[in-house]
């Protein structure tokens, strides 16, 4: 990474967090819904009955990282999806594809910021979420948590690219949004083990990336999982990744040369 990108890179996140600082009364309203959410989590694991244990698991534990995580990976693609339809209705889209700086690369930039409080956000939601309904978390391995993590964000990070590809191209990037918001989170056990769907089902939900990393972040964060045990997990993850993220980067590529041969670039 060049010093030119490191000013770029510098230069956006002390904009954004001037911005975050502007308007903090948004930290104190966000941190509300969250705790309404995981006290909603709470008496609804309390109502189901401690007899309920979802692969031999808490309910209300594994309703945290499902749903925790979930978030983080749909706000991820969205913020991919935003920072090109923002550019597009400020009409700035047009001036920053003819800069110098690859037009990957200004995604990238465009993003970082939310993509860093969206992992802070998360970090607090699990674990505060954990410790304040007082559930224990022992002999976590880190390693395994970071690699099942990174992964993710980058599957997470093609499926956005993806998306602001679709929406540079005919502007409907917001259908792979609502796929992940109204589909994959059914198949995909945020909410409840996916041993629980019909087979057809569950041969699909094996399909979807986003259940490989909840089944691999609840093992590592909530039993304790050693890197060897997550190392199926992983390597599917990984195999997704290499996949997914050049494919959506190639198709970002393509449909920007596409929109300035035609045209179309601020359309939206």
């Amino acid at each position: 990474m060049n010093l030119l990108l490191l000013n770029k890179l510098a230069a956006i996140l002390k904009r954004d967090l001037l911005t975050a600082i502007r308007y903090r009364r948004g930290f104190l309203l966000t941190a509300i819904g969250a705790l309404a959410q995981l006290a909603t989590f709470h008496y609804l694991s309390r109502a189901v009955g401690s007899g309920y244990r979802p692969e031999g698991m808490s309910y209300f534990p594994f309703l945290v990282v499902g749903s925790g995580f979930y978030a983080f990976l749909v706000m991820t693609i969205s913020a991919c999806l935003q920072t090109i339809q923002d550019a597009q209705q400020n009409g700035t889209l047009e001036v920053l594809m003819i800069s110098s700086t690859p037009a990957p690369v200004l995604l990238f930039l465009g993003m970082v910021s939310v993509l860093a409080a969206n992992t802070l956000q998360l970090g607090v939601y699990v674990e505060g979420g954990l410790l304040l309904f007082r559930f224990p978390v022992h002999n976590v391995d880190i390693a395994a948590c970071v690699a099942l993590f990174t992964l993710s964000a980058l599957i997470a990070i093609a499926f956005g690219v993806l998306a602001a590809a679709l929406q540079l191209s005919i502007q409907k990037g917001s259908a792979v949004l609502w796929l992940f918001g109204s589909g994959a989170w059914f198949m995909s056990g945020t909410l409840f083990p996916v041993a629980t769907l019909p087979k057809p089902l569950r041969l699909i939900s094996e399909a979807i990336p986003i259940t490989h990393s909840l089944n691999g972040l609840r093992l590592a964060l909530l039993e304790g999982a050693s890197f060897k045990r997550l190392l199926p997990e992983i390597n599917l993850l990984a195999l997704f990744a290499v996949t997914l993220f050049p494919l959506g980067m190639l198709a970002f590529s393509f449909a920007i040369r596409r929109a300035r041969q035609l045209g179309t670039l601020s359309f939206y």
